[in-house]
Order: C-alpha cells, then structure tokens, then sequence
C-alpha cells in the first residue's frame, strides 16, 4: 500500500482565509491527499517592542501564535469532517522563505500551495517579494492560486515548448503534460495543451539558416512550421491528448496563454520553470512574466522536480 500523499499549504500570517483554503481541501479531497497548513508569523510592531521587558514580549508573542494556531483549527475543522486529514502550524520567523524550504526537505511533501500576493511592479523592482523566490527555488510543484472560479479545477492547459533542436526539453515537456493530466484526472476536468510560439525569439543560425532572410522566407517558414506541428502532435500524441484539444498559436507565448486562459475561463495553467539561463521563451522566464498577469492560477513544475 503506497504511502499519502501530503500538501502544504502556506497560509497568510494575518489571519485571514483565502481562495487558497478552498483550492488546497479540493485538491487533497480528490487525491486522497493529507494537508499540512502553516503559518510563518512576525510582526514587526511586536517583534520590536521596546516598552515591555523581554519576559512580557515573549508572553506577547506566544499569545498571537496560539490564537493564530487556534484560527488554523477552526479553518481545518470543516476540511477534516470532509475527510481530508488536515494538521497545523504556526512558527514565529521573520523571513519565512528559508523556513518554508526546511520544510520541504524535512518533510516528504508532493506540492506547495499558496495564495499568489499581488505585487506592485514598482515593488517588485525593489524589492524581490517571497512568490519570486518561490518560483525560483522551491524543489516540489507549486501551485499559485489567484482568480478562484471553482475550488476544483474544471479547465486545465498545459503550456508547452517541444520545438528544440537538440530535444533538450523533450522528456521535460512529457513531464509537464503528465502532471497536467494527473491533475486534471484527479478533478474530472479538461485538459488542453498549448504551444505559443514566437518566431521573432528564433535564431537562424540555430535551426540551420545561413541568415535571416532566407530564415523567414516563405517556404522556410513553412517548412519550420510543419516541423513543429509534427513535433508537437507527437508529444501531444504519446501523452494522450486528442487532436480537438490540442493548440498550437503563433504570438507572445505570455500574451497568447493570458488572452486563451481569459477567453476560454481556464481554472489552472501547468507550465515549466527552468531557471534564467538565457533562455527567454516557455520553458524559461515566461513564467515569472506571467505570474502577475495570468487570470487564472499556475501550477509550476520543474525538470529537477519531476526528474525519474
């Protein structure tokens, strides 16, 4: 008998219930999941209090954290006579990135749920908020959930970039339809796959191409274009998606999966993160371009995360 599968939802230290709770018990009720709820406190004005004594601050701070882990139990009594088994936490920590991620490895934990916080651009220029850093170091898939239409999930996609010469993303891109289509199993919803393809982001030296001109040619452009519909209906293909829910646009990958998720109310979009290493398209930044202005939720995976 295979062990539970546990998710760890972060919740918000000021005590305030989310879309997030109700995403995170649909997904463990559907998958037969536990669920581990924390929260990571501080609060500066109580932190640095300087009229008390260090006893009577202490006694302060252990007063918030019980009444905090007494507002988890009250969220976590409702999921629990649903049958999801549900525990809490709350830790007094200042940065809770580094706490969060000792979480993750001491605990043998399948994803990582959280409300996505809105930033202002200008805020994230300054400053990089906590999603970012998530987005850039978690180990497991994590899930942003912002825009909540249904606590379960009803339209999935799945955004992909299989056109690489060398196949350097081929098995990565089979893992993200297959947790795209685990996911969607799970809730009974509908799955669809994306490639939004730019052609402006394509060098023509690498595919081959002596110079741009005759790159963009017309019976180049079509031949680069037959060459990756095959390539894209193969992998569509051995993972199962049938053809009427397979998209292949031609546009800004951010611009074209913002405009299909809005147009078509898709509830969550499962793409990839790779890290910056100069690779400006799908399976790279577009993730964090997008985290913000995506009107739906994203489920992020990387290929260490879903590596055999």
């Amino acid at each position: 008998m295979s062990e539970q599968s546990r998710f760890m939802l972060v919740a918000s230290p000021l005590m305030q219930n989310s879309p997030a709770f109700d995403r995170a018990a649909a997904l463990a009720k559907a998958e037969n999941a536990a669920l581990h709820i924390v929260a990571f406190d501080y609060l500066e004005g109580l932190a640095t209090a300087g009229l008390v004594n260090e006893q009577a601050l202490e006694q302060m701070r252990l007063g918030y954290v019980e009444r905090h882990r007494q507002w988890l139990e009250d969220q976590a009594r409702p999921l629990r006579n649903i049958g999801v088994t549900v525990t809490t936490e709350v830790v007094w920590v200042e940065r809770p990135l580094q706490e969060i991620l000792i979480h993750l490895k001491e605990q043998p934990i399948a994803l990582l749920i959280k409300a996505l916080e809105h930033e202002s651009l200008l805020s994230r220029l300054m400053f990089t908020p906590l999603d970012i850093h998530l987005l850039r170091e978690c180990p497991v898939p994590l899930h942003f959930v912002s825009h909540v239409q249904h606590a379960l999930p009803r339209r999935i996609v799945a955004a992909v970039d299989p056109f690489h010469r060398d196949g350097q993303y081929k098995d990565f891109n089979d893992r993200i339809l297959r947790e795209a289509v685990k996911l969607a199993t799970a809730c009974n919803a509908q799955v669809d796959v994306i490639y939004a393809h730019d052609l402006s982001s394509i060098s023509a030296e690498e595919f081959g191409f002596d110079n741009a001109s005759a790159f963009f040619s017309s019976s180049n452009a079509k031949t680069l274009f037959d060459a990756q519909s095959q390539t894209f209906n193969e992998l569509a293909e051995r993972n199962g998606i049938p053809p009427e829910h397979r998209h292949m646009i031609m546009g800004n990958p951010a611009k074209v999966l913002a405009s299909y998720a809005d147009a078509y109310n898709i509830d969550v979009i499962v793409m990839g993160w790779v890290g910056h290493h100069g690779i400006e398209r799908l399976v790279g930044s577009t993730v964090e371009h997008l985290l913000y202005k995506m009107p739906c939720s994203v489920w992020v995976v990387s290929p260490e995360v879903l590596a055999d």
